[in-house]
């Protein structure tokens, strides 16, 4: 039966997961509290009659949870004010401007050296556009610790194109979630039989025999190309972006993901 494999899937799938929450002190409890939630919420937004919310029978019916249950799940699904989304990291988006926006670019299109304060082509320009409502000196500040950015002369220069967090910053585990979401988000697409859009690229490139001694080499080949790749698809997308103002254009979240295959735990299936 296909339920079989889907379990013995996600199984191997939550292995990485269940790493990460005990970790981080997540109990089993907590992560059991969650899945109900998650479990709700999905069975009420996804399988309800002619765009309506799924009623509390019917969401128990499809969870499997008695109807005490769901109806006290859902009391707290819609008694919390909605989930903000986390923000973009925005030492990555001041970093992707400064190599992106016309106006701090320089005449060769290339980032441009600059001044401390001005209303056009300095580093206060460049923070009030895109550092939100951060504090601008700490970001400032940090960004020089890191190594990303320097001044000298007056001027601010940019050092780096991306910047890799420290894995303790809760904005990585922010990241890897939303990462997760994404590639289980086109599987689960890809493996619905009466999808109505065609299948998202999805491909992977491994062997289960690679020697230990080329795990090196193959990490620079990954990190090379694949930031190449990857700079290439954002500037497409800043190309295609449309800005906020314009509320009469549909939009979507879309982009593409790379990331290097290394499994300890080898299986040939």
């Amino acid at each position: 039966m296909i339920k079989e494999h889907v379990i013995a899937a996600c199984r191997r799938m939550l292995g990485p997961v269940v790493r990460l929450l005990i970790r981080n002190g997540v109990t089993w409890q907590e992560f059991a509290e969650l899945g109900k939630e998650v479990y709700v919420d999905i069975a009420r937004r996804d399988y309800g009659l002619q765009g309506r919310p799924t009623n509390n029978a019917r969401v128990a019916l499809i969870t499997g949870l008695s109807r005490r249950e769901v109806t006290r799940v859902r009391a707290i699904l819609t008694g919390e004010k909605p989930a903000q989304q986390p923000t973009e990291n925005r030492i990555s988006v001041l970093l992707g401007a400064w190599h992106l926006d016309p106006d701090f670019l320089d005449a060769e299109g290339h980032p441009a050296a600059l001044e401390a304060a001005g209303d056009i082509g300095s580093i206060n320009h460049l923070l009030k556009r895109y550092a939100g409502d951060l504090p601008h000196g700490a970001l400032l500040k940090e960004m020089l610790q890191l190594g990303l950015i320097e001044f000298a002369a007056g001027r601010y220069r940019v050092l780096a194109r991306s910047y890799i967090r420290n894995p303790a910053d809760p904005s990585i585990v922010r990241q890897a979630g939303r990462a997760l979401h994404d590639h289980a988000a086109t599987l689960t697409h890809n493996l619905d039989a009466h999808r109505a859009e065609p299948p998202r690229f999805e491909r992977m490139a491994t062997t289960p025999r690679l020697k230990a001694a080329d795990l090196g080499e193959l990490r620079s080949l990954i990190e090379k190309r694949g930031q190449a790749f990857l700079e290439d698809v954002d500037a497409w997308l800043a190309e295609h972006t449309v800005t906020a103002e314009n509320h009469d254009t549909k939009t979507v979240r879309a982009g593409v993901g790379v990331y290097l295959i290394q499994d300890d735990e080898r299986s040939d299936e």
